[in-house]
């Protein structure tokens, strides 16, 4: 295997993603763990940009690191009192979270070691905008106009929930 920029570049970019995945899981702090994941977010649309994909990398940025993120925070402002921490997990919730935990990692490598996800007519590159709006917009089997409405309704409910918590308070 050759090391290139682009290598380097790749792992760099892994690495910061898996730090700040695990800071956000194991902060105490809510509003560190959405920074966190705002990172995670940033690495993440920089691997897009590195594959050269600058559609999806611009829509990880503006949409999810953007748009998802002040939600996430606005509703953790919103709702929760000052310096609010989360709480230590004791007894069966620490057991029961380790084992899912390690049962999801023997799925995940189950699947990636059983399973060649590599296409043999992969084309570097990337695709006609024309296309994915066409590929977006349809209602056809492979359409995402469905999925976009539910994540839409959800998310609403999520901002009205916030609201009428903030509200009681």
């Amino acid at each position: 295997m050759e090391i290139t920029l682009e290598l380097i570049v790749f792992i760099i970019l892994a690495l910061f993603i898996s730090v700040n995945a695990v800071l956000a899981v194991t902060t105490k702090r809510i509003l560190r763990a959405a920074t966190y994941l705002l990172f995670v977010l940033f690495g993440t649309a920089g691997i897009y940009f590195q594959l050269n994909y600058s559609f999806l990398g611009a829509v990880q940025l503006l949409i999810y690191a953007g748009g998802i993120t002040v939600l996430y925070v606005f509703s953790i402002l919103l709702t929760s009192s000052e310096g609010d921490k989360a709480s230590d997990l004791k007894g069966y919730k620490l057991v029961a979270g380790l084992i899912a935990t390690v049962v999801s990692l023997g799925i995940c490598l189950w699947v990636m070691l059983r399973h060649d996800f590599l296409p043999q007519h992969f084309e570097h590159g990337e695709l006609n905008v024309q296309e994915i709006g066409h590929a977006l917009m349809s209602a056809d089997k492979y359409g995402y106009v469905l999925p976009f409405e539910v994540i839409s309704v959800l998310l609403l409910a999520c901002i009205v929930g916030g609201i009428l918590i903030a509200r009681k308070r």
